[in-house]
């Protein structure tokens, strides 16, 4: 290695000098083991990661848009840009760095393959499409650190960055990233324009940072209700905002996980609780009450529950209910409307009718680049909905499928 770097000196990012491959830079330049063994490490993450071009900066990128560091964790926590003496702190650490993200790798480490490397497999990460850009049209350190800081404003670090969709892990108690989620768009959800329209204000709003109210999906099973919630994450990631799945098995850890994610306020939340329905004991009942609006902790305000439900007061009623020998009649009635009245939109989805079932079918064979008569269209879809679970998306769906299949 003919050149070192003094990653100790380091003031914001100073946890680099413990990185397995970056903690190399600092040894003895003169030790030919040393350096094979630091050029082995990086095209190992090469590899793995699916780094190409010159490694050392595309390493260290990767390391700044991946693991947390001083800056990053502060945007995060406050959602606001760096103050000035963070800020200058940062411009001083990237130009200390700066060599190592501008000149060739083989001017550390002596082997030339590593200055334009191509692994096996790329990797599709954010930083291709948006960062890497800004990074190479960067005439200084200053402007390196700006593209960096506006990464971090705009995406966040580490899973935040690199997923729009999450669970609740119950092991760790924190978010992880579903990496295989299939996005879907609004306009590709056919029909129920009304109903999108009304999700799509109140999640707009909330994304803006104005009063939101949490949302309940209610209505005929396979009309769209989950789609059109995961449909948000692709209008409104630009914004910050990503969805977390949550089971009902962890309705009970509900503050836990919005104090959780109360730590990024950088971020907009969407709790989703899909397909819910209670029993009236059932202690997740309470527990989701509670969370929405009556507990001691209220609820983050960059947090919203939205969720779906075929049943319209979330909770199964019978007609013994109704006939009950109670002293106090209403007040049962009034406690088992009491969870759904707390979600301020609820928003109606009906069984379609059979254009808009057939409009659905015609939609999703016309993406496909099949285009079918209206008379081949009614007798097809019609004499599949006969064989079925009646009209809906997802019946229409199901056809599409089998169709695709056989032709």
């Amino acid at each position: 290695m003919s050149q070192n770097v003094k990653l100790s000196t380091l003031l914001v990012l100073n946890t680099l000098d413990q990185d397995p491959i970056l903690s190399f830079l600092e040894w003895d330049a003169d030790d030919a083991e040393v350096q094979a063994e630091c050029v082995a490490h990086l095209i190992r993450a090469a590899e793995n990661l699916g780094l190409s071009g010159n490694l050392l900066a595309r390493y260290l990128l990767h390391v700044f848009t991946h693991e947390a560091n001083l800056v990053s964790e502060t945007m995060e926590r406050t959602g606001l840009p760096p103050g000035s003496s963070l800020r200058q702190a940062f411009y001083q650490d990237i130009e200390l760095l700066y060599p190592l993200l501008t000149q060739p790798t083989s001017k550390f480490l002596g082997e030339k393959l590593l200055d334009d490397y191509e692994p096996t497999q790329n990797v599709y990460d954010k930083t291709e499409d948006f960062l890497l850009p800004w990074i190479e049209a960067a005439q200084t350190p200053r402007d390196y650190a700006e593209a960096l800081l506006t990464y971090y404003a705009r995406y966040g670090y580490g899973e935040l960055a690199g997923h729009v969709v999450f669970r609740w892990d119950d092991a760790t108690n924190k978010i992880r990233g579903v990496a295989h989620f299939e996005r879907m768009q609004m306009k590709n959800l056919i029909g129920y324009q009304r109903q999108k329209e009304l999700l799509l204000q109140n999640t707009r709003a909330f994304v803006h940072g104005k009063p939101a109210n949490h949302v309940l999906l209610v209505g005929a099973r396979g009309t769209g209700k989950s789609s059109a919630v995961k449909a948000l994450v692709s209008e409104y990631e630009e914004g910050g905002l990503r969805l977390v799945q949550v089971t009902k098995e962890q309705l009970r850890k509900l503050p836990e996980i919005m104090t959780a994610l109360r730590n990024y306020a950088g971020r907009k939340f969407i709790l989703f609780l899909d397909d819910i329905s209670f029993e009236d004991s059932d202690a997740e009942f309470k527990a989701v009450k509670s969370a929405i609006e009556g507990g001691v902790s209220s609820c983050p305000p960059n947090v919203r529950l939205y969720a779906t439900s075929n049943r319209r007061h979330l909770v199964r009623e019978t007609w013994r209910d109704r006939e009950q020998e109670e002293l106090y009649r209403d007040d049962t009635m009034h406690e088992t409307i009491s969870l759904s009245d707390r979600f301020g939109l609820v928003i109606h989805y009906h069984t379609p009718d059979q254009d808009e079932y057939l409009a659905i079918i015609d939609h999703m064979l016309s993406q496909k680049g099949i285009h079918l008569s209206p008379e081949e269209l009614r007798i097809a879809g019609l004499r599949w909905e006969m064989t079925h679970s009646g009209r809906s998306g997802r019946t229409a769906q199901q056809f599409v499928a089998h169709y695709l299949g056989i032709h």
